[in-house]
């Protein structure tokens, strides 16, 4: 099944890659390496607002990831020149905007490694870290930067 029919038989439509909110670009390339700049998480085209163990807990997190990993997957799509150019996702960073006493950080993660993997097979697994913080630009609850091996 080739990744085209993977997205569309779990019902994603890729999104347009997201304009910056500050002074950076959405992605790097260089050589065969491609570095995606921090995506948050939207709800609706809208930020995805809250903090994990305070005002949102660890599955609607989970579900928050899922939907970086969609967005990661548009901005992908354009720096790689299609999906089918990735090699390997090679490491995720997420940072889980989190109360103090919040320990789930890893389980929200699984939002986006989860789907990844779907999306991706062998070639999806990948390293990753998983950190609370105590806040993320325009109070999104979630975010993710992603480094992948292309073609």
């Amino acid at each position: 099944m080739s990744i085209a029919q993977r997205l569309e038989a779990l019902g994603i439509t890729l999104p347009p890659v997201s304009v910056p909110a500050a002074a950076y670009v959405p992605f790097v390339r260089s050589g065969n390496m491609v570095f995606l700049s921090g995506h948050i998480a939207k709800k609706d085209g809208q930020v995805w607002v809250g903090q994990l163990g305070k005002t949102m807990a660890t599955e609607e997190g989970k579900q928050a990831a899922r939907a970086v990993a969609i967005d990661l997957l548009g901005t992908l799509a354009v720096a790689a020149n299609g999906l089918d150019n990735v090699v390997r996702i090679v490491k995720a960073t997420s940072l889980v905007n989190s109360a103090p006493d919040f320990t789930e950080h890893h389980l929200v993660t699984n939002g986006f490694s989860e789907l990844i993997g779907e999306v991706f097979g062998e070639a999806g697994k990948h390293a990753r870290s998983a950190f609370g913080v105590a806040q993320i630009p325009l109070g999104a609850c979630v975010e993710i930067e992603l480094i992948v091996e292309v073609r």
